[in-house]
């Protein structure tokens, strides 16, 4: 069970199936206009539903779903995740959408008479991922621990849990229905494969953006005439900046030197933090295991009984002197075969009962009888074993020591500052420092983001610096473990606007971020031309002043450097045969043209062993395709029809779609 909860895949995969089935297809929601009625519906409803018609003899003829449920599976869909204020109102429309989306789609199954049992979540329960945990050996965990399970990971019951489980069914039954008649030919099924395995390898000239960055020289007339058209860009684009004062405290300046730790306040800690220094008791143990398939019949576990029983009178004939050997031939247990049988260290509870009992009853050296558990037959040897003891004073003085010493240091230096600071606002804080031998630091103008000389961490003293005005009281602030600044702010520029000449370095940046990606675009698309013009990619680059490089053999799913991911800035470059030379690729940062230089296809064997793989692969995205469009033809039927009342306040900023 333990390992059950551990694997956070698998619950996660199941939680979307279940939650977001249709989420691959709620996108039609939000392309089609006017989707949703803005008639009001009551003040706890997300959303009414119209049936009616023929549909009434199935479901009733409205259906309401709460603006609870709709907080609920935000909170399922967070996965105990804090989600952030600004995105509480998306992340609510989603969950509301994907509600909407699963009633319109039963409906449609209700219409169509598919359907699903109490039967059929049963066997479901009995059988994959879930048979193994609710029914391991074949026997239910009981309806507790079933509802402690469903409760902690999905924070719903087992009733609302199975009724999920049965409207998959009868979705996944509907999607089976509606895509049961797509297909994949087998020339279809070549190409892609013929797509997807085919490499290459070519030369390529890039052109870089930040070396074409650096040849864009305007004259000043061009710099002045930029800043003067973005004068709105530069308002206020000095910031607020401020002037301190101030004096850093460590634990190395404190009067007095270093706290010197007492017998007494040592004797004192460690009788107070006992629970600290306990230690559990615990065996060192190994162990053989010799593994039964639980869906194997009887004589699988009378053979693995007498193949551990073998190994076991081995043991004994030799008073277990091969037991490492024996492990590495014999046992079963990945983790531990290697080292031969070796589990280390193991206090109660971290193994099942059956082994735990046996090896804590054991004596250091002893081997046990063959022991059973549900995941075979266990040789175990006791190697070494500790009682549960709490570790004597001696052994953790060390520790003692200096945790004492920083509490120490910590509350002598909060103390030092305080009577600092307390000092420098009844005279000045160059006086109260000059009292100490402590040397006072004067700041040029800084802003917020600043780094302060002396400090390992500013950003405390810099956010009260700039919460207070100058010439107010002198404060202090942290700037690290146990260093602490006492400051006071001496003088403020207000944010303005600069002039060219002040600002000419930074105005300079943005007119090559400017003109950059046009210049890039220009230089990739000339040596493109000029490379088909003259056939040589080389002669071209040199030209332009690119760099050639040169590919490994690389598939469509690859990184190129320079090029970036070939599926999506270069897919075109798969198309082309040895010798060609592809048009400009450009992704932002480089800019690219390549030359073909070798293809290598896969072979009709390789072809053949992925025929099967890449046939599953196509036919589930044209059933994918093929149930959007289902979706989208409903989903339009109930635009026309007006048979989705949404009561848009949910949605209003401080409504209830903005809180859990």
């Amino acid at each position: 069970m333990i390992r059950f909860l551990q694997k956070e895949t698998a619950f996660t995969k199941y939680l979307f199936i279940i939650i977001i089935g249709f989420t691959c297809v709620t996108m039609v929601i939000f392309l089609v206009p006017g989707i949703f009625n803005d008639q009001a519906s009551a003040a706890d409803t997300y959303a009414t539903i119209r049936h009616g018609g023929f549909f009434g003899r199935y479901l009733p003829a409205e259906e309401t779903i709460p603006i609870v449920d709709v907080q609920q599976t935000v909170r399922r869909m967070a996965r105990g995740q804090q989600i952030p204020d600004m995105l509480m109102p998306y992340y609510m429309q989603q969950a509301g959408q994907v509600l909407i989306q699963q009633r319109i789609v039963l409906e449609e199954a209700h219409r169509l008479g598919v359907t699903a049992s109490d039967d059929d979540v049963r066997r479901f329960l009995h059988t994959g991922m879930w048979g193994q945990y609710l029914f391991p050996d074949g026997h239910y965990i009981g309806d507790t621990q079933y509802a402690e399970l469903v409760s902690e990971n999905f924070n719903i019951t087992t009733e609302k849990f199975e009724s999920e489980i049965k409207q998959q069914i009868v979705s996944d039954r509907l999607r089976d229905l509606i895509t049961g008649g797509v297909t994949v030919s087998d020339a279809e099924v070549r190409d892609a494969e013929l797509r997807q395995d085919t490499k290459i390898k070519f030369d390529y000239a890039v052109l870089s953006a930040d070396d074409l960055r650096k040849t864009i020289n305007p004259t000043d007339t061009e710099l002045q005439a930029f800043f003067k058209q973005n004068a709105a860009r530069y308002t206020n684009a000095d910031p607020e900046t401020r002037r301190l004062q101030y004096v850093t405290v460590t634990d190395t300046e404190l009067p007095g030197g270093k706290p010197q730790i007492t017998q007494a306040q040592i004797q004192q800690y460690y009788n107070q933090n006992q629970q600290q220094y306990h230690v559990d008791a615990q065996v060192r143990v190994r162990h053989i295991l010799i593994s039964v398939d639980p869906n194997a019949g009887p004589g699988a576990d009378a053979a693995a009984k007498a193949k551990a029983q073998g190994i076991l009178d081995q043991l004994r004939k030799d008073n277990g002197k091969d037991f490492a050997d024996l492990a590495k031939k014999y046992s079963d247990d990945p983790g531990s075969k290697d080292q031969g049988g070796e589990l280390g260290w193991i206090k109660h509870g971290v193994t099942v009962p059956e082994f735990d009992q046996t090896a804590f009853a054991q004596q250091p050296g002893q081997i046990s009888s063959l022991v059973r558990t549900r995941f075979g037959y266990h040789i175990i040897q006791t190697e070494e074993k500790q009682d549960a003891h709490v570790k004597p004073l001696d052994e953790v003085k060390a520790s003692i020591v200096d945790t004492l010493t920083k509490q120490q240091e910590g509350q002598a230096v909060e103390a030092f500052v305080d009577q600092l600071a307390a000092d420098a606002q009844k005279t000045s804080l160059a006086q109260a420092a000059a009292a100490h031998h402590l040397p006072v630091v004067t700041s040029d103008y800084v802003a917020t983001g600043a780094t302060l000389p002396g400090m390992s961490d500013s950003s405390k003293v810099l956010t009260a610096a700039f919460a207070t005005k100058p010439g107010g009281p002198v404060q202090v602030a942290s700037t690290g473990d146990n260093s602490f600044a006492v400051f006071d702010v001496t003088d403020a520029k207000p944010a303005h606007t600069p002039t060219f000449d002040e600002y000419k370095s930074h105005i300079l940046d943005d007119f090559r971020d400017q003109q950059v990606t046009s210049l890039l675009a220009r230089k990739t698309n000339e040596l493109a031309d000029r490379a088909h013009a003259e056939h040589d990619l080389a002669k071209a680059a040199k030209e332009v002043g690119a760099t050639i490089k040169t590919s490994d053999l690389v598939g469509r799913d690859q990184q190129v450097p320079d090029v970036g991911s070939l599926a999506q800035a270069a897919p075109a470059l798969f198309d082309l045969s040895i010798g060609q030379i592809s048009n400009a690729i450009n992704n932002g940062t480089t800019g690219v043209v390549a030359k073909i230089v070798d293809k290598q296809e896969p072979s009709a064997g390789d072809m053949a062993k992925n025929f099967d793989s890449t046939r599953d692969t196509l036919l589930n995205q044209r059933r994918d395709q093929m149930y959007e469009v289902f979706v989208s033809s409903v989903v339009n039927s109930y635009e026309k029809a007006d048979r989705v009342l949404l009561n848009r306040k949910m949605q209003q900023p401080g409504g209830p779609l903005n809180g859990t």
